[in-house]
């Protein structure tokens, strides 16, 4: 099969979707891959890294009008929609749930997309997670630079000093993105709390960090309080598919100190802050009644060198097996990469996506309900 790299042209995003040790082991499987000049250079790879891997440099219009399977990182921007071919495969983020116009533009041209964050296997997202995991530890480090007072911030030092106390950092959600962010909240210095809806979580919190870090259940009384005592607060809450539900209103703000700090990294699927909008590298923050957000949409995408690596080695079985066996027989032979399926052939195929955007119900791939392109 002919796979193609795409250059990301999202603001600020370095990453790139396969390393040249991915394009390697497709060229060893027997496909052709198409690299697009300049896809690696923002993670540390050159096109000549890519030329020595086996792939073949080409420009835009080549990739996207020649490529059988087209990788990529961030959801597809308009202009690169309008490039995309009736079944042609793409797999990469696409964060459908509160995007209505990147749905139907990709309706539109009748590709046949692939989501890595609604893939599953075991009850995991094998590849949100890595991406998840870094957000999640950058995410308070983001929110101790946003505390600096040059930066609209109240002023404390994370850490705190002898006699004076630190920062609070309230993590709602206690998944990866919370776990992660509950470890270098603790390490730089923090007093943290996690908050969450189940108690199964919030003990394998409690167990790992042998209680270092406060655990309260999610519920209107509790977020009430952690918000008015927090200095960071951490949005770390996901819905497959679908949009993330908006826990803190408003009027919430209302509770908290001025100069605090949101960092809502739930954006991609919508933000679980209702004052909360999609934010970039270039412009990362805004404020809102004293309160500071940052809502960038591609947090990975500042540690690029890093997240290329992670995330190639969640994505590449995948894209091995589309590869080798197309759209069908990778649906039939993959529970996994059925997951993963969102649109084919002008409709929406998963019930979160589907769901979300109020259409009803999607066919079940698994009982017929659709063909594979």
């Amino acid at each position: 099969m002919r796979v193609g790299v795409a250059r990301e042209i999202k603001a600020q995003e370095y990453r790139v979707a396969l390393t040249p040790q991915g394009v390697r082991q497709l060229r060893t499987d027997g496909h052709e891959v198409l690299v697009e000049h300049g896809a690696g250079v923002g993670s540390g790879f050159s096109d000549d890294d890519y030329r020595l891997a086996g792939g073949a440099l080409v420009e835009r219009a080549i990739l996207f009008g020649e490529t059988e399977l087209l990788v990529k990182v961030k959801e597809p921007l308009a202009t690169e929609c309008a490039l995309l071919r009736p079944g042609q495969m793409l797999f990469t983020y696409l964060h459908l749930a509160p995007n209505r116009p990147l749905v139907e533009l990709l309706l539109a041209s009748r590709v046949t997309a692939f989501a890595y964050e609604t893939l599953e296997k075991d009850g995991r997202k094998p590849l949100l997670e890595p991406m998840s995991e870094i957000a999640g530890r950058m995410a308070p480090i983001m929110g101790s630079y946003y505390l600096q007072r040059p930066q609209g911030g109240n002023g404390l030092l994370p850490c705190g000093m002898p006699g004076v106390p630190p920062a609070r950092a309230v993590i709602v959600g206690a998944g990866t993105v919370g776990a992660g962010a509950a470890r270098i909240a603790l390490g730089i210095g923090m007093e943290t709390v996690v908050l969450n809806r189940g108690v199964e979580r919030l003990q394998q919190i409690d167990q790992v960090f042998r209680g270092a870090v406060r655990t309260r259940i999610l519920a209107d009384d509790t977020l009430h309080d952690e918000l008015s005592a927090a200095d960071i607060v951490i949005g770390a809450l996901y819905a497959t598919g679908s949009r993330t539900p908006v826990v803190i209103t408003g009027e919430m703000l209302a509770r908290m100190k001025p100069g605090a700090v949101i960092v809502d990294v739930a954006i991609d699927q919508g933000g679980c802050v209702e004052t909360s909008h999609p934010t970039t590298h270039d412009e990362p923050v805004y404020s809102v009644s004293g309160i500071i957000h940052y809502c960038v949409a591609n947090m990975p995408g500042a540690y690029p060198r890093t997240s290329t690596l992670a995330l190639t080695n969640a994505t590449l079985p995948y894209i091995r097996i589309l590869a080798k066996s197309g759209s069908a027989a990778a649906l039939q032979a993959s529970p996994e990469l059925a997951s993963a399926l969102n649109l084919l052939d002008g409709r929406i195929v998963h019930q979160g996506v589907a769901a979300a955007l109020g259409l009803g119900p999607a066919p079940d791939i698994k009982s017929g309900g659709h063909h594979a392109a």
